[in-house]
């Protein structure tokens, strides 16, 4: 086995379920640390988070990424134990495997392998690492960047180790992310007997046109990077548990994904004034995850799309799908944020998995960004 395979195996038999680390952070920070990187550890709450640094001067190349996983679920499910990595057919199995482990072991050793080969580069290379990315995302990134940008140290370039990939590795790169903007509201009515309803109001029946209504309504046609934004309920709940009783009260949860057509504050102005048309008696709390950041084009977005092709020979589709990142901390800043990393179909399933061969060739992608971006000193 290569000696990234060997390293992706040791993160993968840590149990580091979010927002546990498990030593993970360890492991890379003896790496760095033995390269010449300058190594912080910067704990905020339960959560671990990594900072380290090579060289003092501008640009700041950046290497972000998490050591925590989504819980495995029904370990009965997995063909093996699924912190016990295990290589079949030429894939390595193992939680966190594609999301995104083998994507830090293949980054640390890219970047400490360019080190040695230039002490004297251009500009200084970083890298930001959490435990919390799966979960609630407040003490991890967020926290680093806080106290980053409060001693004046700034990231020009992020490259984070996301898994990107739709089939094979090299075919997408992501550069940006949707915003995410959650509500949870209230519909009051007035409780009563079915066979009055005339002596009550039904939340059900009052919410029934606001629904239909924001779900006729296409909020936008998307634009050149971003698709539609869309509105989802995810969760609606009313009733006394009784089949004779109009409900008092309904509780529903909605999720908005959304492009830089729009703001949060435009978004809830939005929503906001469809429920006050309807005249719902109401109360809403909404719950921000993160606004959408782009990098549509640029030193980076071009230094990573070469060195995709120049190592696997694929042009990757630049892409703005998917979920949340920590990207969405990090482009505030002013930085360029692209993310590159493994095939992503398998995460957050039962037997995740990364092809094992794709590890070195990763490593070698992210080497050739390095040359491309910092170049020997």
């Amino acid at each position: 086995m290569s000696d990234t395979l060997d390293f992706a195996c040791e993160l993968v038999a840590r149990r580091s379920v979010t927002p546990e680390d498990a030593g993970c952070q360890d492991l890379l920070a003896g790496r760095l640390r033995a390269a010449g990187f300058a190594v912080e550890s910067l704990p905020f709450g339960d959560v671990t988070n990594l900072w380290a640094r090579h060289g003092q001067g501008a640009p700041l190349l950046c290497f972000a990424g998490h050591t925590d996983v989504v819980p495995p679920g029904d370990t009965a499910q997995w063909k093996s134990d699924p912190f016990r990595p295990v290589i079949r057919d030429g894939l390595l199995y193992g939680r966190g495997s594609a999301d995104m482990k083998g994507s830090l072991a293949a980054m640390v050793n890219a970047a400490t392998a360019f080190v040695a080969r230039h002490p004297a580069h251009r500009g200084s290379i970083a890298f930001l690492i959490t435990s919390d990315e799966e979960g609630r995302a407040r003490d991890g990134t967020l926290r680093v960047v806080e106290e980053l940008t409060a001693r004046g140290e700034r990231i020009d370039w992020c490259v984070i180790g996301e898994p990107t990939c739709a089939t094979q590795l090299g075919d997408t790169i992501r550069v940006g992310r949707r915003g995410s903007l959650s509500g949870i509201l209230t519909v009051n009515g007035v409780e009563g007997h079915v066979a009055y309803p005339q002596l009550a109001r039904n939340p059900i029946e009052l919410f029934a046109p606001v629904i239909s209504e924001l779900y006729a309504t296409p909020l936008d046609a998307g634009n050149e990077f971003f698709p539609p934004s869309s509105f989802q309920v995810v969760q609606i709940a009313a009733g006394e548990g009784a089949p004779n009783v109009i409900p008092g009260r309904l509780t529903a949860r909605f999720n908005v994904r959304y492009s830089t057509v729009w703001t949060y504050l435009q978004l809830q102005r939005h929503i906001e004034a469809v429920l006050d048309r309807h005249g719902l008696d109401y109360e809403l709390r909404w719950h921000l995850s993160g606004e959408p950041f782009l990098t549509p084009g640029g030193p980076l977005v071009d230094g990573v799309a070469a060195a995709v092709t120049a190592v696997t020979g694929i042009t990757p589709a630049l892409s703005t799908g998917g979920g949340t990142s920590d990207g969405r901390f990090i482009a505030p800043t002013g930085a360029q944020v692209v993310e590159f990393g493994a095939v992503n179909a398998s995460i957050h399933k039962v037997d995740e998995h990364v092809r094992a061969a794709d590890l070195d060739r990763l490593r070698q992608v992210y080497g050739e960004i390095l040359v491309r971006m910092l170049g020997p000193g």
